[in-house]
């Protein structure tokens, strides 16, 4: 399974912590990790120094204790743990599933389980309210998607469209064109 994931697996880009100015790039491959840095400086020491790079197998990376406490300190121990469980062959596939995907198949769960599945992570939480989803979940339980419907779902969400029930719902459009109404008159006016 891991030798179908090509290409770049990682990539982060950022600024040394304070005072420092330099320029930071961690690029994780299906074969190497790659920092580059560059170093911005008034001081005149520095003027002439270009832009390096550092190219290092997985174990090496591994290895290379200096080079995982730079990671740790301008990117974060985070960024450190997930890179070194890449050099460990431990991907995460989860997150590299096209998110049309992951919605499609989160939408065919229970509600039960959707509502479980958004508590495991902020990456599913979003997904799991997002209108998106919710509107492909209410367009396969209501047999009638009336325009009206959509306009008041524009302003209130998917969501709450599917968990207010039908009489409500009725409720509510007739609140929001009997609103609409007076906006217009009060225009006309």
């Amino acid at each position: 399974m891991a030798s179908l994931i090509k290409g770049t697996l990682f990539e982060i880009r950022a600024q040394a912590p304070a005072p420092s100015k330099d320029y930071h790039q961690l690029l994780v491959t299906d074969s190497e990790v790659i920092w580059r840095w560059w170093k911005i400086s008034l001081r005149s020491e520095f003027r002439n120094v270009y832009p390096g790079e550092q190219k290092n197998s997985y174990q090496d990376f591994l290895d290379d204790y200096t080079m995982q406490v730079h990671v740790g300190v301008i990117f974060g121990d985070e960024v450190l743990k997930y890179i070194c469980n890449l050099c460990q062959h431990q991907f995460d596939y989860l997150n590299r599933i096209p998110q049309g995907l992951l919605m499609y198949i989160v939408s065919f769960l229970e509600l039960e389980d959707i509502a479980r599945l958004s508590q495991t992570s902020r990456k599913f939480e979003t997904l799991c309210n997002s209108d998106k989803l919710w509107e492909h979940i209410t367009s396969r339980y209501y047999d009638n998607i009336t325009p009206d419907m959509k306009t008041l779902a524009f302003e209130v969400g998917w969501k709450e469209i599917f968990f207010t029930n039908k009489l409500q719902l009725q409720k509510k459009i007739r609140r929001r064109r009997k609103k609409v109404e007076e906006f217009e008159d009060d225009m006309n006016v």
